[in-house]
């Protein structure tokens, strides 16, 4: 469990390897691309409305927010069981919305988050065998 000071939580990284830090960095990536995509549609009149992008920011500040959790050492299997399910709806979802025909109707950002998730669940799968 996390330390805690008097100012708060600290950080424990003693037990994080290298997949940790591999699924921290995915999880930072897609986390970003959808604040990024969730911002990008409150600011603009983009193809995408309000709603869906405060789903986008949503999705982004739980990625963050499972990160902060993991980095406080916050019951870690727990969060790699939670992921799984979180990011593998994010791309039903995303292919629900958007149904691409070829991987030509895929945009950049879009591959790139996709892929990005499918390794994040392989990761998270991998993660919670290890501390079974």
């Amino acid at each position: 469990m996390a330390t805690q000071t008097r100012t708060g939580f600290a950080l424990v990284t003693d037990g994080l390897g290298p997949l940790h830090w591999f699924g921290i960095a995915l999880a930072a990536v897609t986390g970003a691309i959808h604040l990024f995509l969730g911002a990008a549609g409150l600011l603009s009149d983009g193809p995408i409305g309000t709603g869906l992008a405060v789903s986008f920011l949503l999705a982004g500040l739980g990625f963050f927010g499972a990160v902060a959790l993991l980095l406080v050492d916050y019951r870690r299997r727990l969060l790699y069981a939670v992921g799984v399910p979180y990011t593998a709806v994010q791309i039903l979802l995303w292919y629900v919305f958007n149904r691409p025909a070829s991987l030509g109707d895929v945009g950049t950002l879009g591959l790139v988050d996709k892929t990005v998730q499918v390794v994040l669940v392989v990761v998270l799968v991998a993660l919670y065998r290890r501390e079974s």
